[in-house]
């Protein structure tokens, strides 16, 4: 069966190609799919465009969440059946083949009628990862939580923590994204751009500060510069993956670290659980996905605001184009290949 893909080709290079399935049944435990819906993780994604992923090499093509439907499994599949639709780590690809084994791109999680609008599904994933930053937490009722970075992951960061019982904080410099996380539900936003915005931080949370940190931004500068506001016995948690280099005395927070206040840092990657359940250990990936699904289709969960674009996959440039260069107006950008 034949179809189109999204081709990175080479730095800042997006092309528009041919995907075909093998020419044979699927292999024991693979499943063909037919994608319905990708969803552009931009901070990855805009990382591998840009040459910047050394595990990423050009041509290739990109993409890691989309829900798609079952054309044929291999015979130790039980997971899914022919015709059903099923959250995938598949590619931006109209057809792709998963293997249900491989910890990176073998999830394969069946829909049923409550699961959330098909397009809508693939979001769950944008929500799974900041879904660690919340397991690895202490995170209590009435905590003041501060999260630094209203893209999509920082959004969703923000919006599970309130769910966990948080008093929560939103910071971004974009009015854009500080609204749009109003209209998510969260309550506190600030400017971070705002020379005065730690004070309104503490305005709010209290002079002692907040109980823990949520970095979404991946940037070191902001995760150093926002340790500060952490309170005593507090922890600062690195969701977002820090990319770019950054020179600082860092002397002054290991003293957080190793001095009263004792700042505990925690590393939120979220391959940090398994991805598939197992019976000796609470998290995964896997579960946390089915409880982001629930919490979607609940409305308890809000996307719509984030969900900016639906795209046909032959706009994959201008998409990454506005990732790229208007940040404020390409947040949630789904690719629609129904049509493929």
């Amino acid at each position: 069966m034949k179809s189109s893909k999204i081709i990175f080709s080479s730095p800042w290079q997006v092309e528009h190609g041919d995907a075909e399935l093998p020419n044979h049944d699927p292999t024991a435990h693979q499943v063909y799919f037919r994608n319905l819906y990708s969803l552009v993780s931009p901070g990855t994604e805009l990382a591998c465009l840009s040459g910047g992923e050394s595990w990423f090499r050009f041509p290739a093509t990109p993409g890691y969440v989309g829900v798609g439907e079952v054309l044929a499994v291999g015979e130790q599949v039980n997971k899914v059946a022919v015709g059903d639709r099923a959250l995938t780590y598949g590619p931006h690809a109209g057809v792709y083949a998963v293997d249900t084994t491989n910890r990176h791109t073998g999830m394969c999680l069946r829909l049923s009628p409550s699961s959330p609008r098909a397009d809508l599904v693939p979001f769950t994933r944008t929500a799974s990862i900041p879904f660690t930053a919340i397991r690895v937490s202490e995170i209590e009722l009435g905590d003041w939580v501060l999260v630094t970075g209203l893209g999509l992951i920082g959004n969703f960061a923000a919006q599970l923590a309130q769910l966990q019982g948080a008093n929560v904080i939103g910071a971004d410099v974009s009015a854009s994204r500080r609204e749009i996380a109003s209209r998510c539900g969260i309550r506190h936003t600030v400017d971070s751009g705002d020379p005065a915005w730690k004070d309104a931080v503490r305005e709010l949370a209290g002079k002692r500060g907040v109980t823990t940190l949520i970095d979404a931004t991946g940037l070191s500068v902001v995760i150093a510069d926002a340790v500060d506001l952490v309170a005593s016995h507090g922890e600062a948690v690195l969701l977002g993956s820090p990319r770019a280099e950054y020179v600082t005395d860092v002397t002054k927070i290991f003293n957080r670290i190793h001095l009263p206040g004792f700042t505990r840092f925690k590393g939120a990657l979220e391959w940090r659980y398994p991805t598939f359940r197992d019976e000796f250990v609470k998290h995964s990936i896997e579960r946390n996905s089915e409880i982001v699904m629930e919490l979607i289709a609940d409305g308890r969960l809000a996307v719509e605001p984030l969900y900016t674009h639906r795209l046909r996959p032959a706009q994959a440039a201008e998409a990454y184009r506005g990732l790229k260069e208007d940040k404020d107006t390409y947040i949630g950008v789904v690719f629609d290949w129904t049509e493929e």
